[in-house]
């Protein structure tokens, strides 16, 4: 059975963006003479902006960025009660993170969607730590199945659904997130902490134990460095879950005068994680949080540094060159569905990158341009191997051996132009990508070459001092990935992805009220999507897919002089539809996505006390391209209902020395799952209610 979604039930974008229009100028004390007096006071960002990944000039200021972007900082993070990565990303409106939709363990991989885009591995967006690319192959696999990032050692994360496209890739169609670690600090001395957090979980699993170390000191030499230390032990809410894992970096810093620096990161992270696996229908009703594959786990560990020289130069001129070098290892063990092989594939990678940039800003009458060159080249090198191990007898078979390299170069060019009060940045990318893939026992070679152009052009109004509005188009190009490259024959010629997006929204920042709302509009060309329940893996282009949806938040705080102060609220709301536009199934939604998903919340100061509430919530979705809605008995397919789950806390700070925050996630114990499709199908479920505490000490 399945749900064809009518032809004319589809919206124009066109009336939503004129509604989202209206809707922004008709905010309060916005007059035209009043726009006039606002946009000539505004100034213009300056060129210096060591350590913001995003680049220089006019890009860094988020209020008046053309496009839908949102920061969480360090105590928003700490606000949310997350205990991962996921749990904070469902905050933000257009994302979506399941909990887990593969084989790969909860703390080994990260599962996030934007608009409409499929969560598995997070393989359409481009995450970066610290500005890093943190996949093993950013251009031969982009797929997380391995993230080395944990939760406590982030700062903050910077989201750009939209306007930032030009500088990063290749796939950046679901936007660019960058995860901060804690920063050096800047003022002279030294400064410190402990946290260490319990988790218990009502069912399953017994709960883990998560700690973090931070160390850091300025040196009045002009030396800065940071230690930066998370772990957990433990397991999550499913049986015999356990979880092992340590995410160590150190950081430093030195000026070598006047406006120049140097500065990097040593960084390495080993995680081991056990996975119990997809349940029937009839087992999953039985136990949810039982575990019928006990000896499945995957593993991995990572080890890196990366290097940088950021020197102003002058009021209107920056250089900067950044490099990177890292090895990842990873290895997965899943048993099959008749209990006698376990399938063993042990993976290695190496990723060099370098990319310099200059901006130069110049002034031509009430005109300022902000233009910058970049040049981007990463190099991957590693190797897929895969075999099986017979249980009885502790036999192998013989090894699967694959070699892969890709050489990938990019050149960028982008002009931030101000002119009174718009904002206007045009720029283009262009990819040169060359990979291989070896099977080295068949003596066989997949070979590929891309090329392309991407054009970018952003746009900001600032109406006034409060209100931004922005319209941007962008392109995105994905090449045939490493796995990909085996599923190409004369039957399945695959074909690299190509993506066209365009923004229409505003947003607002006044005294005590945020607001932003957006329309997008996405446009996927030759879409590659992996087969379901087809071993070995395969893949093909399931053609053109239309991803239209309006992205909305809003925040209030509550004025300190009156009878609510320290009270605030906040909620957002995301509506995507992304539907099929080619083959049997056209019309039909894309799987693995839902289209309406909000967040609401309160937050209440008191004090030293302060008190959250807060829910998320995500609709129904399906799990195959046909929207099947029955679900099979051994749960490989079907419609995954939707959930709300509720979250409270309470933190206590007496002063900076040290505070405790305790919470209850899913506070109603709501059962909800995630559908898994690959050669360990069922349903997988979520985390149960979660009660944790936290204490940090400050020194």
């Amino acid at each position: 059975m399945y749900r064809s979604c009518p032809r004319g039930a589809t919206w124009r974008l066109s009336a939503l963006a004129s509604s989202v229009l209206t809707l922004l100028a008709s905010a309060p004390a916005v007059h035209a003479q009043q726009q006039e007096a606002d946009a000539a006071s505004t100034q213009l960002e300056t060129v210096q902006v060591s350590g913001n990944w995003l680049g220089t000039g006019l890009q860094g200021s988020v209020k008046n960025f053309a496009g839908a972007r949102t920061v969480v900082d360090r105590d928003e993070v700490e606000a949310s009660g997350a205990v991962s990565i996921g749990d904070l990303m469902r905050r933000i409106p257009g994302v979506q993170a399941s909990e887990n939709s593969g084989t790969a363990g909860s703390a080994i991989s990260m599962n996030i969607g934007v608009r409409g885009l499929t969560g598995r591995y997070s393989p359409r967006s481009t995450v970066l730590l610290d500005g890093i690319p943190m996949a093993v192959a950013p251009y031969g696999q982009p797929q997380l199945s391995f993230a080395p990032v944990s939760l406590a050692n982030i700062e903050s994360v910077d989201v750009v659904r939209g306007g930032g496209a030009v500088r990063y890739g290749p796939q950046n169609v679901g936007g660019i997130i960058n995860f901060n670690t804690r920063a050096i600090p800047n003022d002279p001395g030294f400064v410190g902490s402990v946290t260490l957090r319990r988790n218990e979980y009502s069912e399953g699993g017994s709960g883990n134990t998560q700690a973090s170390l931070f160390l850091g000191q300025q040196l009045d030499s002009g030396l800065g460095v940071a230690l930066l230390y998370s772990g957990l032990r433990g397991s999550d809410w499913r049986a015999g879950s356990d979880e092992h894992l340590d995410d160590l970096a150190l950081k430093f810093r030195y000026e070598i005068g006047a406006g120049a620096e140097v500065y990097g990161k040593l960084s390495y992270f080993e995680v081991k994680s056990m996975t119990p696996g997809g349940l029937t229908v009839a087992q999953y009703n039985a136990d949810p949080f039982q575990n019928t594959r006990p000896t499945d786990f995957w593993n991995g560990r990572r080890q890196g540094l990366d290097l940088g020289y950021l020197n102003t130069l002058s009021a209107t001129q920056e250089f900067e060159i950044r490099t990177y070098y890292n090895e990842s290892t990873r290895q997965s063990s899943l048993i099959n569905a008749a209990r006698t092989q376990n399938a063993i594939q042990p993976r290695d990678y190496e990723v060099l990158g370098i990319e310099p940039r200059y901006t130069q800003r110049l002034t031509f009458g009430a005109t300022t341009h902000d233009l910058t060159l970049g040049y981007r080249f990463v190099r991957e090198r590693g190797s897929d191997n895969s075999y099986n191990q017979t249980i009885a007898t502790g036999a192998n078979s013989a090894v699967t051996r694959f070699r892969n390299s890709t050489d990938a170069q990019a050149v960028y060019l982008d002009d931030k132009i101000a002119v009174g009060a718009w904002r206007i940045t045009p720029g283009l990318r262009y990819e040169h990508i060359v990979s291989s893939r070896d099977d080295l026992a068949a003596g066989q070679t997949f070979d590929v070459r891309n090329n392309k152009p991407l054009p970018s052009l952003n746009v900001a109004y600032l109406l006034s001092r409060e209100l931004t509005v922005f319209g941007n188009f962008s392109t995105s190009f994905g090449p045939v990935q490493n796995l990909q490259l085996n599923s190409q024959t004369p039957a399945n010629p695959l074909k690299p992805e190509l993506a066209r997006t365009f923004e229409l929204g505003g947003r607002w920042q006044g005294r005590g009220l945020s607001a932003e709302l957006t329309a997008f509009r996405l446009k996927f060309d030759n879409q590659i999507q992996q087969v379901p329940g087809v071993t070995p893996t395969l893949f093909q282009n399931i053609g053109e897919t239309k991803h239209e949806g309006i992205e909305s938040a809003l925040s209030y705080a509550f004025d300190r002089a009156g009878p609510l102060a320290g009270l605030e609220a906040y909620a957002n709301y995301t509506f995507t539809r992304a539907l099929q536009e080619s083959g049997a199934t056209a019309g039909r939604d894309v799987p693995f996505y839902s289209r309406n998903t909000d967040t609401v919340g309160t937050r209440y100061a008191l004090g030293d006390w302060t008190l959250n509430l807060s829910s998320t919530h995500q609709s129904a979705q399906y799990s195959d391209n046909a929207n099947t809605i029955a679900e099979a008995a051994n749960a490989s397919v079907g419609r995954i209902p939707g959930y709300r789950l509720w979250n409270v806390q309470a933190s206590w700070k007496p002063g900076k020395r040290f505070d405790v925050d305790v919470g209850v996630n899913n506070l109603a114990d709501k059962r909800y799952y995630t559908r898994n499709v690959d050669g360990n199908a069922g349903r997988m479920v979520g985390a149960p209610r979660t009660v944790y505490v936290q204490g940090r000490l400050n020194f």
